[in-house]
């Protein structure tokens, strides 16, 4: 399976998360040599309905091939209202993908559902399911969809999102920002991965890094990307830098020696140091420790 099984499931980064229409077997051959932590081989909006039978067996045969190293493998299904959705998670349960990812989740009943097609397709227990929330319902309903017990990922789906609500945009995504933070609240209450919606712009390398950089401010464990140029900014900034992993180990090391010796009050550059910061050092040490693995 193509799911880097020797990676902490609940640590695996996901900083670069990149779209590849299955369709295309160029494209998908060419993945095999990016450096993006996973891959959603994509049978909806990039592939035309003509085309979706041959994608279906080439994301098959990518997911199972295991020639794509470290990536997390995961399938984008057509929804289950399509003629293709069923077919598509038949197909998924058994192509041994980490992950099937499902559009337009808004409600626990299509998760259910979603469920019990891939247990009746015998797919293994340890296949998730990645929601994309990217309409109003899916944030009204955000908590439910997080906290159920087959997704592990959200994926914010902007751009339908935008449409649905039919806002403005701009370089700050202001009109965005507070559903994105609601989106981000239910994720980390359930204690799940979310990842921020795609960048349209290719040709604006300058502009994406503005916003992956938001993205992580804002609390994103990553962002979903539409081309290979976009993979290595979006592992730069989602990547804990020297400075960080520097003072998380210190952080360690002050807590440990203040409970080796019996103290009560920890103390690094002056500051007071707490358990949430203890917590939040070593979470940063282990996503260090599981991004090195993946090289």
């Amino acid at each position: 399976m193509g799911s880097g099984a020797d990676v902490d499931v609940s640590l695996r980064p996901r900083r670069s998360v990149l779209y590849m229409p299955a369709a295309n077997e160029r494209a998908l051959e060419k993945a095999k040599a990016i450096a993006a932590d996973a891959i959603i081989l994509d049978l909806e909006d990039a592939v035309a309905p003509e085309a979706k039978p041959d994608a279906r067996a080439n994301a098959v045969a990518a997911a199972s091939s295991g020639e794509y190293g470290h990536r997390e493998m995961t399938i984008r299904c057509n929804g289950l209202d399509t003629p293709w959705g069923a077919d598509d998670l038949n197909a998924a349960a058994s192509s041994g993908a980490s992950a099937v990812v499902i559009p337009k989740v808004a409600s626990v009943d299509l998760l259910d559902e979603v469920s019990r097609r891939l247990d009746a397709a015998g797919a293994p227990t340890e296949m998730t399911i990645w929601a994309m929330v990217e309409t109003p319902t899916a944030i009204f309903d955000i908590r439910s969809i997080a906290s159920h017990p087959r997704v592990s990922v959200l994926v914010m789906g902007t751009n339908d999102l935008v449409k649905e609500l039919r806002c403005g945009t701009d370089a700050g995504r202001t009109a965005l920002v507070p559903h994105l933070t609601t989106a981000l609240c239910g994720a980390r209450e359930a204690g799940k991965v979310i990842v921020d919606g795609v960048y349209n712009d290719v040709r604006d390398p300058e502009g994406f890094v503005a916003e992956a950089r938001q993205g992580r401010l804002l609390g994103f464990d990553g962002k979903t990307l539409i081309h290979p140029t976009q993979v290595d900014p979006a592992n730069e900034v989602w990547s804990p830098d020297a400075d960080s992993v520097t003072y998380a180990r210190r952080v360690i090391e002050a807590f440990d020696e203040a409970v080796a010796s019996g103290r009560g009050v920890i103390t690094v550059d002056g500051r007071m140091i707490e358990n949430l910061h203890v917590d939040n050092a070593r979470r940063v040490l282990a996503v260090d420790e599981a991004i090195r693995s993946m090289s």
